[in-house]
């Protein structure tokens, strides 16, 4: 029994020395609401807490935040020597221009004259280059002939081969000749008699690559290119000749602007 008061006793004792050495009242362990921004919070014995401070503004951003009156709202003129060299390679564009569109390059040739009464052409040209891709030998033809290819060119040649491409060269396998058709004898003039008609064999691309008409109609990947060319013709030319037409354009198509009745003639 005397045992147990003992160590009660001790224990009342503890307690009145943890009692006496506790903190007042107002020194409350619940935390201290963060003072305003820009102030600092202070406890007593302690170090002053700091907030966090806002990053500084980049310069780029700094620069991407300009008053409208500061940024210019017209591009920057271009060089006086740039402008003079792009008018003098426009001049010089126009000068050699024919049919009166500057992207068909050439000259006037004039009246082509044949001892065959059926062949010959009344205002010729002679065509270099179309859409800035050029003919590997300048060809006679007349200007519906010149603008219906040159229209062919911009619109389906240089699109299907820009990716493979770009093209740089037609291949030309005939143009004006006074002759029948397929050179048979006894046949009509064909329309290459009368300046009205061309034969492209294949394409030349700014690597060297050269897609031929014989090689490529039934071979992937120049099989589709071919064909989307091939049927892309119709409608600037009145008759378009491939290889599914006849053993005489196996490796060519043949282009005129002939116009019958009917409509285009492709084959």
């Amino acid at each position: 029994m005397k045992l147990s008061w003992g160590h009660v006793l001790i224990g009342v004792l503890a307690l009145t020395a943890m009692t006496s050495q506790a903190a007042p009242l107002d020194r409350s362990l619940v935390p201290l609401t963060r003072p305003a921004l820009g102030q600092v919070a202070k406890t007593d014995g302690a170090q002053p807490t700091l907030r966090p401070v806002s990053r500084p503004v980049s310069p780029q951003v700094t620069a991407a935040v300009v008053r409208p009156s500061e940024v210019p709202l017209r591009p920057l003129m271009r060089p006086e020597w740039l402008e003079q060299e792009v008018l003098f390679k426009k001049r010089k564009l126009r000068k050699s221009s024919v049919c009166g569109d500057i992207a068909i390059q050439g000259k006037p040739v004039g009246r082509v004259g044949s001892k065959n009464s059926a062949c010959g052409v009344k205002d010729a040209v002679q065509i270099t280059s179309v859409s800035g891709v050029a003919l590997s030998r300048p060809s006679t033809m007349d200007c519906g002939t010149a603008i219906a290819l040159n229209k062919w060119v911009d619109k389906t040649v240089k699109p299907t081969f820009k990716r493979r491409g770009p093209v740089v060269e037609l291949q030309v396998a005939a143009h004006y000749a006074c002759r029948t058709r397929n050179n048979r004898k006894g046949a009509r003039i064909s329309e290459h008699g009368k300046g009205r008609a061309i034969d492209i064999s294949g394409f030349t691309m700014a690597d060297g690559e050269v897609v031929t008409v014989l090689k490529g109609w039934r071979k992937n990947p120049s099989q589709k290119q071919l064909k989307k060319i091939w049927r892309g013709a119709c409608g600037p030319f009145g008759t378009v000749l491939g290889p599914n037409s006849d053993r005489y354009h196996k490796d060519h198509f043949h282009l005129d602007t002939a116009r019958y009745r009917s409509g285009t003639h492709c084959r």
